[in-house]
């Protein structure tokens, strides 16, 4: 047992460490960019972030998610010497997927900012992220790998390495700008998203260069390459499919939500910064926990699939045990947080009050937001990917129900009100779908 507990601790506190620091880091940009290029170029900016979504979820994620459950399950077997067969196996999948979703949205922008986003300044910045999504397709596919081994020391490092190069970038190009007498655009963001995905695809291929010239990887004669490959593509379809369907209501809802502002009466340039405000600014504080929660669903995956290949479920049950009780107080300490300093909060950081209102009211989400991120884990690495797939879908559409219905009566409280809707019905759905696996024998 302490040697199944042991890998989940370690990998959780470097994950927790690393990812504090990249949030830290994280959260100061956010500030910086609210003070230079302003809530409207904030709101334009993470409009494409939806569609980046759907290109991430369309050739990496399902194919991540297969890597690191077959890698977990093959070293649950004492065949250590596949794993590096299935990365190269998932890496070739991932890629052909990338560079042809890459070609299609940089040849489609206009389109898709025109048509789809109702937004035609999001088309350069499309075209600027299409890039990056074979950079994070390979990125994503190396840590799938370190993940079903549970190594996260490199995707960890891979992260903070990302998250700095961003930072950097970005700052270096606002120092020219400001040196030229101009001002900064959403797009000098969407460079910095760039930059930081190839830093840490480099960072990545560096790790799996040094590890084959310590420990060559030992031929594997009787390895059925042609067999893992249907099997992860089997895998790894339903999962894409899933996400894509997911980022695509994502998107809808995007797109909506300042369309129903407008409706409520405010002009479009209001309602992207009310966009901007809730999305870049409020939601960095309510998230900045959940850094802790997304380390420990990142373990859990991959400890449940272990789990699972070697029949243990016992340790099934005990961790998602473990997890609802170590989430709902996380969550419950922030609730109370976050209501008693919103409001200082967003008047401190984002000299916006419209910012601290926001964290006040989205402050009854954190039990069920950083609960639902773990119990979902624990699904994908059970395998049902499909129960969370529908739990998340009708979460989505509840929200976009209120989008069309409250929305334009009631302004952005509407959307505020669907937020929690949402978030307390999925978390009643995932832990109803794991009622079987928390008995124990």
């Amino acid at each position: 047992m302490k040697k199944q507990k042991h890998p989940l601790i370690a990998g959780t506190v470097i994950l927790t460490l690393t990812g504090l620091a990249s949030r830290f880091i994280g959260f100061f940009y956010k500030i910086f960019l609210s003070r230079t290029i302003g809530a409207e170029g904030i709101g334009i900016y993470q409009m494409i972030f939806p569609i980046y979504g759907v290109c991430y979820a369309f050739t990496t994620s399902g194919v991540e998610i297969a890597i690191s459950r077959f890698v977990s399950g093959e070293m649950a077997r004492g065949r250590k010497e596949r794993a590096r067969s299935i990365l190269w196996i998932g890496l070739a999948m991932s890629l052909s997927l990338s560079f042809l979703t890459s070609f299609i949205v940089y040849t489609n922008a206009d389109f898709l900012a025109v048509r789809l986003l109702h937004e035609a300044r999001c088309a350069n910045l499309l075209r600027i992220m299409s890039v990056t999504v074979p950079f994070g397709a390979c990125h994503s596919c190396i840590s799938g790998y370190y993940y079903g081994l549970q190594k996260t020391g490199v995707p960890a490092c891979a992260q903070l390495f990302e998250q700095l190069v961003r930072v950097a970038a970005v700052f270096i190009i606002y120092r020219v700008a400001l040196e030229e007498g101009k001002n900064l655009s959403p797009a000098a963001a969407v460079i910095g998203l760039v930059l930081g995905e190839f830093a840490s695809m480099l960072f990545g291929l560096f790790a799996i260069s040094s590890e084959s010239l310590r420990k060559p990887a030992k031929k594997t004669r009787d390895f059925p390459v042609r067999s893992f490959a249907r099997r992860m593509f089997s895998e790894a379809a339903p999962v894409s499919a899933n996400r894509v369907c997911m980022n695509l209501l994502g998107s809808a809802e995007a797109v909506l939500l300042p369309l129903t502002l407008q409706q409520y009466g405010l002009n479009t340039e209001r309602a992207l910064s009310v966009y901007g405000t809730l999305t870049g600014m409020a939601m960095a504080f309510i998230q900045f926990p959940s850094v802790l929660t997304n380390a420990v669903s990142v373990m859990l995956l991959s400890a449940v699939s272990e789990s699972q290949a070697a029949g243990n479920k016992n340790q099934i049950a005990r961790t998602i045990h473990r997890t609802i009780t170590f989430c709902l107080p996380l969550g419950i300490a922030c609730t109370c947080f976050f209501l008693l300093t919103g409001k200082t909060l967003g008047l401190f950081f984002f000299k916006s009050g419209m910012a601290g209102d926001f964290i006040i009211t989205l402050a009854w989400i954190c039990p069920f937001l950083y609960l639902n991120s773990t119990l979902h884990s624990i699904l994908n690495g059970l395998g049902k990917t499909a129960v969370g797939f529908v739990n998340n879908l009708i979460g989505v559409m509840i929200r976009i129900v209120f989008i069309l219905s409250c929305v334009p009566r009631f302004g952005i409280q509407g959307y505020l009100w669907g937020i929690l809707a949402n978030q307390l019905f999925v978390s009643f759905l995932n832990i109803n779908a794991l009622k079987e696996e928390r008995k124990l024998p």
